[in-house]
């Protein structure tokens, strides 16, 4: 049996998922999730095969409920707004339904979950390493969902697997390459300065020298970065020096 959740906060629209499904009796529904903290629960608990994910809910959105899964499952978007057609598909989604759908259309979905399953199917752990520009990070703290906008940011930190994320407020982390991390962000703001260091623009006060080919980057909360030699040519390009 495929084991599958559907996510969704109008519960008309669950309704025709649950509707169209009963089509195919491969599937196994697991439950119905009216948010995406519910989902996340779910998600964790029962670890689904696929789930039907809208994307405006309360509290957090499809894309941050999926930032937090490590493995996430297959994912096919329904929903009404198609202006995220495009992040769907960058987040690895199966396919992208738009409300109202047929029952044709939810049919193609399946076909291409289904094809997903027997062929070269890409890892779907993608998913937690969107490459795609955005203005907020989502972390779990403790028990506790916390969205950080990257503007409040001062720097990043490699910390083996994990980002260490410096803000006025605290020092939070997240499961993530520094590599994703910078293609994520925006260039115009955010800068990889170091190998192990990726900086906010607006924060930085000074760079001074301090080895051979190596300097210094001080900024407002009075934290000092080390920037390579690397990091100093991709600076002065962004800062115009």
């Amino acid at each position: 049996m495929i084991k599958t959740l559907i996510i969704d906060d109008e519960p008309l629209a669950a309704s025709i998922v649950q509707e169209f499904l009963a089509n195919y009796p491969q599937f196994e529904l697991l439950g119905v999730c009216q948010n995406g903290f519910q989902g996340l629960k779910a998600i964790q608990e029962h670890e689904p095969d696929l789930i039907f994910l809208d994307v405006q809910m309360p509290k957090i959105t499809g894309f941050e409920m999926l930032e937090l899964l490590d493995e996430p499952p297959s994912v096919i978007f329904t929903t009404a707004f198609d202006q995220y057609a495009l992040k769907a598909f960058d987040a690895m989604a199966i396919d992208y339904l738009l409300k109202p759908f047929s029952q044709d259309r939810f049919d193609q979905s399946i076909e291409k979950f289904l094809a997903q399953q027997g062929g070269n199917r890409e890892s779907t752990q993608k998913l937690n390493e969107l490459a795609e520009k955005r203005n907020r990070l989502v972390v779990r703290v403790k028990n506790e969902i916390k969205i950080i906008p990257t503007h409040e940011v001062s720097f990043f930190e490699a910390e083996d697997d994990y980002i260490a994320i410096h803000t006025s407020s605290g020092k939070y982390l997240k499961k993530m390459t520094m590599k994703s991390l910078e293609e994520a962000l925006d260039p115009a703001k955010f800068v990889r300065v170091h190998r192990s260091y990726l900086i906010n623009l607006n924060e930085i006060t000074k760079i001074e020298p301090y080895e051979r080919d190596n300097y210094l980057v001080l900024l407002r909360d009075g934290k000092k970065v080390p920037v390579s030699k690397t990091g100093y040519a991709r600076l002065r390009q962004v800062l115009g020096l």
